[in-house]
This record gives structure tokens, C-alpha cells and sequence, in this order.
């Protein structure tokens, strides 16, 4: 197997790469700077510039799978230009592979996945969401969400395998969204958002590394939900936080309006319930080594923080 990933060098991207050369798996990334491109051992970068429609067509050679997870971060502010670069990041890339691809006279290639994401599903303290929901959520990213899905469809005219892994919260130590929630809790002011009895499906990044890979192998095609089986409520993950970091929570519960004034539309991330379903993607093979939010915490603080205290999970906390 040979892999070409856009995207390599972001906080998912990293993670499976290093889990590829674990595997002895060959490496394409593609980058935009050409000043990042880097060739050793199975493990060559190429150049691209999606916002051109620029690619470097020798990124396809042997290569047998893509994987895509380019895109502008989300976690900014929901600026008129932001939210322009959220959506043509993620649109210009794939079409520029697609692009790619379609200008070849043929190819190696039997599979892709792409990353998307849980926004799709609607906000819902109540609903239990399987890939199979047709509502869409009426929101920014909702409305984000499903263009980007459409357009990740185009591949299946290149007769491959084609699969959708739509993510949830990633839990890495090495940043993302688990590093700025435990921000505020390691100087004494973190605290539950809103009621904190929103849900928060999430996945330790290893796992959807591993994830990637097996919908790769597997010949997998369809949309899946890439999170773990244990969703959380918001209330449950930051007490979680603070247990294995060993602070305590003394705050009250901070109110959406302030965090509205604060962060502007894009504070709707801190706020919106989406209890997601993992039996799918669990149905195909794929076995989780993280399954609740106390050993996946465990795991990514092991080595920041004394032995973890305090009472264990069961191995599934919540069973719908």
C-alpha cells in the first residue's frame, strides 16, 4: 500500500503518518510550501496550491489509496472572510485532486476517504444520530459540511472505493480542542458551557488514525461516524479534564451569551448537542482501544501527570 495524504502535516495528518511508517506503509503528502517538501524513505512530498487548482501530478505515482483531510481550522472566529476560507479550503482541495486525477491518463488508486465532520448531524439534546439521518443542520457548519460531502462524492466517477469519515471532538495532547479545553482548567477557571447537558461524541486520535487505515484496508465505501462508543455530556468531559489534571473546577457554569460576545457565531462549537452513534463503523471490524473518556484522558496524560485518581469508567458509560 501506498498512501497520499492532504493534509499530513495537521494535528490528524501527523498522527497517521507516524502510524504508517510504524507499518512500514509508503508516504505521499502534498504541501503548499515548497520549502516543507521533504523526500527520505517512504515518505516524499509533492507541491499543490488548492486555491490554484495547482498539483504536482507525480503524487499519484503507485500511490493506492488518498487520504484527505485538508482544510482551514474551524476554531477561529466565524469572520465573513474566515467562514469564506473555512469553505474553499475544503472545496478547492478536493476538487483540485479530483482535477488531478481526471488529467491522468490512468492510475494505481483503489481507494479514498475523506475526513468530514459530526456538524452535519442537528443540534439535539434528545436524538441518537446513525449515518443514515437525512436532516441537516441549520447552521454554518451544517450548511459546511454538506457541500464538502458532495463534493468528496465526484470520486466515485474514478471508479474507487470511496468513504467519508465524519469526525467528532479529537482528543490528542499535541493540541486541538482537548488542549484549549484544559487551558482554562489548569489556571482555575475552567467551567462547564451553557447547561453542560449538550453531548459530545469524541475520539482519541490514535483511534482514528487507526481508523483511517482500516477503512483503507478493508476496501470500506459509505459514510461513517468516526467516534467513540461513549459520547459525553459537556458537563462530564470537563469534569474529566480537571480529575486527571488534577484541578478542581470552582466556577460556575459560564453562560452563552458571554462566550456569544466573546467568540462571536463560531461560540455555536461550544454549545451545539450531537450524541453520535460508533456501531457502524464498529460493525465493519473496527475494534476501539479507547472507548470512554476516562482511559482515553488516562493515556494522553500519562506522562504529564501523577497516576490518574479518582473513581474508573466502565469500559461503556453510556449505552442508548
Amino acid at each position: 500500500m501506498k498512501i497520499l495524504i492532504a493534509g499530513a502535516t495537521g494535528l490528524v495528518g501527523s498522527e497517521i503518518v507516524d502510524l504508517c511508517q510504524q507499518r512500514n506503509i509508503a508516504v505521499s503528502y502534498l504541501t503548499t510550501s515548497k520549502q516543507k517538501i521533504v523526500s527520505r524513505e517512504n515518505y516524499q512530498g509533492y507541491y499543490w496550491n488548492p486555491n490554484k487548482g495547482e498539483i504536482d501530478l507525480e503524487c499519484f505515482k503507485g500511490v493506492t489509496s488518498i487520504i484527505n483531510l485538508a482544510g482551514a481550522n474551524i476554531a477561529k472566529r466565524w469572520t465573513p472572510l474566515q467562514k469564506k476560507r473555512i469553505l474553499n479550503s475544503r472545496i478547492n482541495a478536493l476538487m483540485t485532486l479530483a482535477d488531478g486525477l481526471q488529467k491522468l491518463e490512468s492510475h494505481t488508486i483503489e481507494g479514498f476517504v475523506s475526513a468530514s465532520a459530526i456538524g452535519i448531524y442537528p443540534d439535539s439534546i434528545a436524538n441518537y444520530y446513525e449515518e443514515d439521518e437525512t436532516e441537516v443542520d441549520d447552521s454554518f457548519l451544517g450548511k459546511v459540511v454538506l457541500a464538502w460531502e458532495q463534493e468528496i462524492d465526484r470520486f466515485k466517477q474514478f471508479n474507487i472505493n470511496v468513504a467519508i469519515l465524519r469526525i467528532g471532538l479529537v482528543m490528542s495532547g499535541k493540541g486541538g480542542v482537548l488542549t484549549e479545553m484544559a487551558k482554562p482548567i489548569k489556571y482555575f477557571v475552567g467551567a462547564p458551557m451553557g447547561s453542560g447537558e449538550q453531548w459530545q461524541s469524541w475520539i482519541h486520535i490514535h483511534d482514528l488514525a487507526r481508523m483511517f487505515l482500516h477503512v483503507l484496508e478493508e476496501n470500506i465505501t459509505g459514510v461513517y461516524n468516526a467516534v467513540a462508543p461513549n459520547p459525553v455530556t459537556n458537563v462530564k468531559l470537563t469534569k474529566e479534564i480537571a480529575k486527571v489534571l488534577e484541578k478542581p473546577l470552582v466556577l460556575p457554569k459560564i453562560p452563552k451569551l458571554f462566550m456569544r460576545i466573546a467568540l462571536g457565531e463560531m461560540s455555536y462549537l461550544l454549545f451545539v448537542s450531537q450524541r453520535v452513534s460508533s456501531k457502524k463503523i464498529e460493525e465493519s471490524g473496527f475494534v476501539f482501544d479507547y472507548q470512554n473518556i476516562c482511559s482515553a484522558l488516562e493515556a494522553i496524560y500519562k506522562e504529564k501527570t501523577k497516576q490518574y485518581k479518582g473513581d474508573t469508567c466502565s469500559n461503556r458509560e453510556y449505552v442508548p
